[in-house]
């Protein structure tokens, strides 16, 4: 089972910044796809980014624009740069690996391994 380990989370004042990063002990780490998903109170958990085998990226539209996600294939690290942050942003985020590669689907239930989250709040 692999293990993924998020980190980076914490307090941020609104339009201020934050980077999360995940190490993630897959075999074959560039051949996955990577997603970032996040989970407000009482809300579904949401899908904000992702990342297939070519490093290829895509949003969610609430996030476009305003995060970036990357991968380092030596390190084994995924990252989301979070800017221009606001109190919608408050929930736990996570990242999560599927080994469909090219493809990132958006369906939670499609991906095999998860982290344990890391909160991100958004103060006024």
């Amino acid at each position: 089972q692999a293990q993924l380990v998020e980190s980076g989370g914490g307090s941020v004042q609104v339009g201020g910044s934050l980077r999360l990063s995940c190490v993630a002990s897959l075999k074959y780490f560039p051949k996955y796809c990577l997603a970032w998903w996040r989970q407000a109170p009482g809300k579904e958990r949401e899908v904000i980014a992702l990342i297939n085998s070519q490093g290829e990226t895509q949003y969610g539209d609430s996030v476009k624009g305003r995060f970036t996600a990357s991968k380092d294939n030596n390190k084994n690290m995924i990252y989301l740069q979070m800017n221009s942050l606001t109190p919608e942003d408050t929930a736990d985020y996570f990242c999560a690996s599927t080994k469909s590669g090219a493809y990132c689907p958006t369906s939670a239930g499609l991906y095999n391994s998860w982290g344990q989250g890391t909160p991100v709040t958004v103060l006024l």
